[in-house]
């Protein structure tokens, strides 16, 4: 059995500490904490006097973990400096708390942190309330249950309070949890982008090294704190002066920037521990998979250092008040708006070119490298609270811990734009799925759901992302997707208004007003409808007149302006006095201008000028969707709660692998998902014992070993009737012989439309669910979409409204509710069952609501009552498997 060795977590000010569950070992500890408490500490905790007893007590605390007991220790640089634990009351979900907490660290979060991690591990294990003794008079402890964020309840009148936690899981938990990982995080942080004092180790006097180029721009960045060098062969480089050790400093630097070779990258990081630096940059490569790499790991979670890399470019910050260039970039970083988080030194170096380039600048940036600790979910919590940075750029190679990404993301996202570089987009399906809904789920479908959730503008490439962030910069997001296209050259404008029905844009229809106006304005060869060609034969002034027209129109929310210049004029120098004033937003395009995208005005930006209407159509359909994304509603998705969700998880409990047809139909019952009625006969019983109306026709399905995909497979036969039922059977025992276990037998569905809602659980993501177009050709029609559980209600919309296939599927009568709420029962099954590992309902047949229920062919000894369910699977897989038992949500450090 494996012991858990704790995790690293950050309190309110930013200290690392190590929280982990208590042992025996840990006796000594215990008691020596629960004897440094203050009088009145020591009052609050045993109610009077401090036990004779509490060498006993301690060890209790310290019990080994169990299922009746569990307790949590945090350590603050080696020192246990708080302790929490619950003992289950008998015959009980509940368990009661208490708490111990070093009087030196009362105000850092301590208390909160440990209770974090006690309620993580009770829900874990089935529990559902914590209780509380607590006198009135320990105000402190009160508000730290009280502001958990959990449903809380406390006793009025009196000496004591009784207190009750309700430990269920909802938004208001995981919010409280956000926003107390945002504060420490944010503090944290500012060891790295904000430090006191700096020292560079491994710069050396020769221009042509890395340490030395770190150390010049970190010089010409005109960082205002003393700066250090770690050289035993200098006395000073740059103007800095060196010391010959860390050891040797002048003074403890607040971060500390390692450019070594990786052995001796190691050495460093563990001086700088022993010397009480809070932070690393380890610049160093070569350190992964090596002992090496493993001793910088266990060197940063010893001394409760926060680390950027290693393997990685380096920091950025132009804070006006701070600034720092700690990398190893060519050139000048300029301040500005743009934060940028990147696992590619490279990707990082190009796109910081890209910027300069348009005159754009960067808030911060941050070069991960191999991700040992600081991460982007870090950047994008310190941006949270960052106004300097307006756009937030991520280029992240993997996801450490993608369901808080999603999380922080959604949250930066309401408030600026986030952008981030698909990475691994080159993966095929599994070949060897199981079932239609693995084939489906590839790990870029997966990706892809989680960055439309989080509403982040996703591109495939560098170059898009300076696109799209040029677009950001200068212009106001669209109102809506009706473009409008004003050309001087006929063909750019044919050009743009393909590229903008191709990104799925709305080309407007322009008022009679507006052609009118246009029609005054313009020759009489130019087109006044969408997309407007003036003619080239236009000045420069009657081309302006007409845009003004053009943005005017009420049906009109963004314009592409393509223009050339001609010996007539150059219409394009019109543009910017049209646009300060505008509150729409407009795109200029200027085929054949050498840059791939510039600023229309050099210096001021006024918009992005791009060198292809088809760059400027993708750019635009992003923002629409940006701007869609922050404006819709969640029209909600609440649903009957389960009769008995207790019994669904206990039906889970242990499960592996893929379950029996029958065990599968109780699964959906259990969870209130409509399936069709459906019997299962094993091969060794009779068919005998089906009981069923020969008037009916009736469907029989094989079970058999190694069969899939059961139509593909020759496993079912429709419209069996009466006594056919029994040559049916024997059918498919010829056709699998000993490899069928049994035959399903139902009744044979009305017509409607048949679709495919799924589960596939990702061990990083979580679980993903999937709808799309059903039945036999599911996997040849590929018309799928995707959303992480759990589902929002505009989830389920975009899911319904997300296939290729949307709008001929929903024009017509089908239940779109019916399904609707089935998407939402799906997908609170996979948040209730975590060992649900994947789920097949393929197909569900969908009613038109003006037919009829689903047939039936079975025969009960009572009358059915007629089935109104708007959609009912008819086939159902699932597959089990034993889920990582971790908290994507509790409050920790990459390890």
């Amino acid at each position: 059995m494996s012991v858990d060795l704790g995790s690293r977590a950050l309190l309110a000010d930013g200290d690392v500490v190590l929280v982990r569950p208590l042992h025996p070992a840990d006796t000594a500890e215990v008691l020596g904490l629960h004897t440094r408490l203050t009088e009145q500490d020591t009052y609050f905790r045993f109610f009077g006097a401090r036990p004779s007893i509490l060498d006993k007590l301690a060890g209790e605390i310290a019990a080994e973990p169990g299922p009746g007991h569990y307790a949590v220790g945090c350590y603050l640089r080696g020192e246990l400096v708080g302790v929490a634990n619950y003992e289950v009351l008998k015959d009980s979900a509940d368990a009661e708390v208490a708490l111990v907490v070093d009087a030196a660290v009362r105000t850092q979060g301590v208390a909160t942190l440990l209770m974090e991690h006690l309620v993580s591990h009770a829900r874990q294990t089935g529990l559902k309330r914590f209780v509380a003794e607590v006198l009135a008079e320990n105000a402190k402890i009160i508000h730290v249950f009280a502001d958990l964020g959990l449903r809380f309840e406390a006793s009025v009148g009196g000496p004591e309070r009784d207190v009750v936690m309700v430990l269920e899981e909802d938004t208001a938990y995981l919010d409280a949890v956000l926003k107390r990982d945002s504060v420490a995080d944010a503090a944290s942080l500012a060891h790295v982008l904000k430090p006191a004092s700096i020292a560079v180790i491994g710069a050396g006097r020769r221009p042509g090294s890395v340490g030395h180029a770190v150390l010049a721009n970190l010089v010409a960045s005109g960082y205002p704190g003393p700066v250090e060098v770690v050289n035993p062969h200098a006395g000073e480089i740059l103007g800095v002066p060196c010391a010959a050790s860390v050891a040797e400093l002048s003074r403890t630097p607040e971060l500390a920037v390692i450019c070594l070779p990786a052995a001796a990258a190691a050495d460093a990081v563990e001086a700088c521990g022993e010397r009480g630096v809070r932070a690393v940059l380890v610049i160093s490569s070569g350190l992964t998979g090596t002992p090496a790499g493993t001793r910088v790991r266990e060197a940063v979670s010893r001394y409760g250092m926060r680390l950027v890399g290693p393997n990685c470019l380096g920091i950025v910050s132009t804070d006006p008040d701070r600034p720092l260039n700690l990398t190893f970039l060519a050139g000048k970083v300029e301040p500005g708006n743009i934060g940028v988080v990147t696992q590619s030194g490279g990707v990082g170096i190009a796109l910081a070119e890209s910027l300069n380039d348009l005159g754009l600048g960067l808030s911060s940036l941050v070069s991960t490298g191999d991700k040992y600790d600081v991460s982007g979910n870090d950047l994008l919590t310190w941006w949270t609270a960052d106004r300097r940075t307006e756009i937030a750029v991520l280029y992240l190679e993997s996801f450490g811990n993608p369901r808080k990404f999603s999380r922080v993301a959604r949250q930066l996202a309401r408030t600026r734009p986030v952008l981030a570089v698909r990475s691994g987009s080159g993966g095929t399906a599994q070949r060897a799925a199981a079932s239609h809904t693995a084939a489906a789920a590839t790990p870029a479908v997966t990706r892809d759901a989680l960055f439309e959730q989080a509403g982040i503008i996703a591109v495939d490439t560098v170059a898009e992302l300076v696109d799209v962030i040029a677009g950001l910069s200068w212009q106001l997001l669209p109102g809506g997707p009706r473009v409008a296209v004003v050309s001087n050259a006929g063909g750019a404008g044919v050009l743009a208004a393909d590229a903008c029905e191709r990104e799925g844009l709305v080309m407007a229809e322009l008022s009679d007003d507006t052609r009118a106006r246009l029609a005054k304005l313009l020759p009489a060869e130019a087109a006044v409808r969408n997309p407007v060609d003036t003619t080239a034969a236009v000045p420069a002034e009657v081309f302006a007149d007409a845009l003004r027209a053009v943005l005017a129109d009420d049906g009109v929310d963004a314009v592409i302006a393509a223009t050339v210049p001609t010996a007539v004029g150059d219409p394009g120098t019109a543009l910017a006095a049209v646009l300060l004033p505008e509150f729409k937003t407009v795109f200029a395009v200027r085929p054949g201008q050498r840059a791939r995208v510039a600023p229309l005005v050099p210096g001021t930006g006024v918009t992005a000028c791009y060198d292809d209407p088809a760059a400027a159509a993708a750019v635009l359909a992003r923002l629409v969707r940006y701007e869609q994304w922050l404006n819709r509603p969640d029209t909600g998705g609440s649903l009957t709660p389960l009769e008995d969700p207790d019994a669904l998880r206990a039906f889970a409990a242990g499960r592996e692998g893929w379950l029996s047809p029958a065990d599968a139909v109780e699964l959906l019952r259990l969870a209130g998902i409509p399936m069709v009625e459906t019997t299962y006969v094993k091969t060794g019983d009779s068919m005998d014992a089906v009981v069923f109306d020969p008037a009916s026709a009736v469907v029989l399905k094989a079970d058999a070993e190694g069969l899939l995909h059961k139509s593909a497979g020759g496993g079912v036969l429709l419209n069996v009737r009466g006594a056919e039922i029994l040559d049916a059977f024997r059918t498919l025992r010829s056709r699998f012989g000993s490899a069928l276990r049994g035959v399903t037998v139902q009744p044979m569905a009305e017509p409607g439309r048949e679709v495919l809602v799924g589960v596939r659980s990702d061990p990083v993501f979580g679980p993903l669910v999937m709808f799309g177009l059903g039945g036999v050709d599911t996997d040849l029609i590929a018309d799928h979409a995707a959303r992480l559980a759990p589902l929002t209600g505009a989830d389920a919309d975009l899911l319904l409204d997300g296939l290729r296939s949307a709008k001929a599927l929903w024009s017509g009568q089908l239940d779109r509710a019916a399904v609707r709420e089935l998407l939402f029962k799906v997908s609170r099954l996979a948040e209730l069952v975590p060992e649900l590992a994947e789920l097949d309902l393929n197909p569900v047949r969908v009613r038109d609501n003006r037919g009829s229920a689903p047939g039936r062919g079975l025969r009960h000894p009572e009358p059915p009552q007629d089935r109104e369910e708007g959609c009912v699977a008819l086939d159902v897989r699932a597959r089990f498997e034993r889920p990582a038992l971790t908290d994507p949500f509790l409050r920790r450090l990459r390890d």
